[in-house]
């Protein structure tokens, strides 16, 4: 079996320093490691993992390998890695197939290394990002499908497909919506997602949020974390949505909604979270005040219309790093961040420690729960117990300093009960 493939094994100690910051500021996993990572349940297991090549998650394989796993890691594409981090995990017994410097259309590739190495000769769990991992071993790797205990999801477009999967009665094993945890989408999705989306676009572009108009099209968790979080820097907020009651959460919340084509004529910067394609257009485009700012912060990377964007434009240049200015054949500029990818990772270092160390204690216990208990759950999405996602509240309330009260006996039956 090949080892690990990455970009510049010198790159190592720059990566051990970030994952070990990362380790210093995991409170939580640190004790989910010590509580239930060092039975042995692990061993001789296979975990492959398709997640972003940064500190954070890079901490999550360590532990995951430190428990007694063959861990196996690829990035959803080569803008998602952090040389110095893959070159780090190389060394600390991770198998890693990442390079910054690969082509996109290599990503399969990679997954299918990673699927091939944790379960090509053992049982394997997977933890997966956007459903790449799970799509592969039902397509082009259904030979290790007998293999695989199950698998964890981490974002809310990749849930989705495995839903969609379920429907259609073709999924060959079970998946847990790591997304669906309320550990999970509450924080990582709404808070991370605000502040990292945030952060990206002040980074790459150096100037102000506070006084301009920002236009969040999408108002789920993510795209209520945006809001919030642009809102509090000073931003004028417009909301966009295809659901009515999610618009009129948006109204209640302070923000204005309109459709898109609207806001398209007044926005300054533009940030979509809806993890579906074609958000902004052409007709959007065509629209824009010169100077607009686009970013997307959604889970796919189709949202903005790259390439539709490509078409209207005369000519294209890097102003910044991590932004492009296309200039219309009308001499406006609309400025893309982040290649029109997930904004938070590919233009910065993705959310902050403390959130997706809530995120990785998930989907640490997530591949536990896989990995003990595969043989009694049905081939279909099931969500994390509510006992783990309150364990590791408490977990992180106890990290903090802070706690909650506990229902008396006499709550416990009032709230169970119907009768005076």
């Amino acid at each position: 079996m090949q080892e690990s493939i990455v970009r510049d094994p010198a790159l190592a100690p720059d990566g051990h320093r970030k994952i070990d910051w990362a380790a210093e500021h995991s409170p939580v996993l640190n004790t989910i490691r010590d509580k239930y990572l060092k039975d042995g349940t692990f061993e001789g297991v296979g975990v492959g993992v398709a997640l972003p090549i940064e500190a954070k998650t890079a901490y999550l394989t360590v532990v995951l390998a430190e428990a007694g796993a063959d861990v196996a890691v690829a990035s959803p594409g080569p803008f998602f890695v952090q040389d110095d981090v893959a070159a780090a995990l190389a060394e600390r017994g991770v198998t890693v197939y990442a390079s910054s410097e690969n082509d996109p259309e290599d990503a399969d590739r990679e997954l299918e290394r990673v699927l091939d190495r944790s379960a090509g000769d053992r049982e394997a769990v997977l933890i997966d990002d956007r459903a790449g991992l799970v799509r592969l071993a039902h397509t082009t790797r259904r030979n290790l499908l007998e293999r695989i205990r199950g698998a964890s999801e981490e974002t809310t477009s990749g849930v989705a497909k495995f839903r969609a999967m379920e429907r259609e009665g073709v999924l060959e094993f079970p998946v847990v919506a790591a997304n669906d945890a309320r550990c999970k989408y509450l924080f990582d999705n709404r808070y991370g997602t605000g502040q990292s989306t945030l952060t990206a676009i002040m980074q790459s572009t150096n100037l102000m949020v506070g006084g301009k108009r920002v236009v969040v099209l999408g108002y789920g968790w993510c795209g209520k974390g945006i809001a919030r979080y642009a809102s509090g820097l000073g931003a004028r907020v417009s909301v966009c949505e295809v659901d009515p009651v999610r618009g009129l959460e948006a109204y209640a919340d302070g923000f204005d909604v309109l459709p898109a084509v609207d806001a398209a004529e007044i926005g300054e910067i533009f940030i979509t979270a809806t993890g579906s394609t074609g958000v902004l257009t052409a007709a959007h485009f065509e629209r824009m005040r010169d100077g607009a700012i686009l970013a997307n912060a959604g889970g796919v990377d189709v949202e903005i219309d790259v390439d539709g964007l490509t078409d209207v434009a005369t000519g294209a240049r890097e102003v910044r790093r991590n932004v492009e200015e296309f200039t219309t054949a009308d001499g406006r500029r609309l400025h893309l961040v982040g290649r029109g990818m997930v904004v938070n990772l590919t233009a910065s270092d993705g959310h902050p420690i403390e959130i997706m160390d809530l995120t990785f204690a998930i989907q640490a216990l997530c591949a536990n729960h896989l990995a003990n208990e595969h043989a009694s759950m049905e081939n279909r999405v099931h969500l994390l117990p509510k006992e783990i996602d309150d364990e590791v509240a408490t977990t992180k309330l106890d990290a903090v300093g802070m706690g909650v009260d506990a229902l008396t006996p006499e709550q416990e039956g009032f709230l169970a009960g119907w009768r005076e």
